[in-house]
């Protein structure tokens, strides 16, 4: 702006105020010619950036990893692994570097603090170590209804029902269901301290020969595989549900063989809890 002022309004040479200001008399022409070099207006720098670049990713690949990561919200990881197995070449860099430029990243909060690292027993085989939790959710007239959720530590095989209540009985219940549908024995449950899985609820698992044991407390990551169950069945099933018992119990229903067979877990290697089962 200082340079077309003393050109347009002073008189100077364009040599002139190209020496003042150290640069070429072909730019400060082409400031003149700018559409906003009036002399009163500040003229932006441009970006060096390139409008377009040989390596750029095909727009089939962007619109690839787009649908699969607001299908299910997966990570970039995971939508890594899923390109490559429908046989897209592509580099898990340029994965998350699309979904940061297009603002489908989570980013998480500074202010967050590290949970603390719990040591946890280590399942040698399917079954040794199982979690059992539950999950309130409220319809919107105001009814209360349950969830109960299991997974096995070593597989991430998973098993949920909707329930309308629980209870000692009903969580026993629902566990010996769970065994009958699992292709391997329950040797250990873990639960926590809930009302649900009282001294009733072990003495129903020890006459069917399995152990029942509860999570330490206040320590939180005990019970992190189920947490984070939960929390996954809700973002990637419950939220698109319409909210009565039936339409739960049909996304339910609908969803665990996609989370056994079809799922990509990052805790397993980027496997199917199927696969991981196969070779146990």
């Amino acid at each position: 702006m200082e340079a077309v002022r003393l050109v347009k309004y002073r008189g100077w040479s364009m040599r002139k105020v190209a020496r003042r200001y150290g640069v070429e008399p072909s730019t400060i022409s082409r400031w003149c010619k700018h559409s906003s070099a009036t002399g009163w207006i500040p003229i932006h720098t441009r970006s060096s950036a390139p409008k377009t670049h040989p390596n750029a990713l095909d727009t089939q690949i962007i619109k690839a990893v787009i649908e699969k990561r607001v299908g299910r919200r997966r990570c970039g990881q995971v939508i890594h692994q899923e390109l490559l197995r429908d046989g897209v070449r592509i580099s898990l860099s340029s994965v998350q570097r699309t979904l940061d430029r297009l603002n489908l990243l989570k980013k998480r909060s500074p202010w967050k603090r590290p949970h603390d690292w719990t040591p946890r027993p280590q399942p040698a085989f399917a079954g040794a170590l199982i979690e059992v939790d539950t999950v309130h959710i409220i319809l919107p007239d105001g009814n209360r209804i349950y969830v109960y959720t299991l997974i096995d530590l070593l597989s991430r095989w998973a098993y949920a029902e909707v329930v309308e209540r629980i209870g000692a009985e009903e969580s026993a219940r629902f566990i010996l269901r769970a065994r009958k549908v699992a292709d391997f024995n329950f040797e250990m449950i873990q639960t926590d301290h809930g009302s649900e899985f009282s001294v009733r609820f072990s003495h129903v698992l020890w006459r069917n020969q399995m152990k029942h044991r509860h999570s330490r407390v206040r320590q939180k990551d005990d019970q992190a595989h189920i947490e984070r169950f939960n929390r996954t069945i809700q973002e990637e099933c419950f939220d698109r549900t319409a909210h009565t018992l039936e339409d739960f119990r049909e996304a339910l229903g609908q969803y665990m063989p996609y989370y056994n067979n079809e799922r990509l877990h990052m805790g397993i290697n980027y496997q199917t809890p199927l696969e991981v089962l196969r070779r146990c």
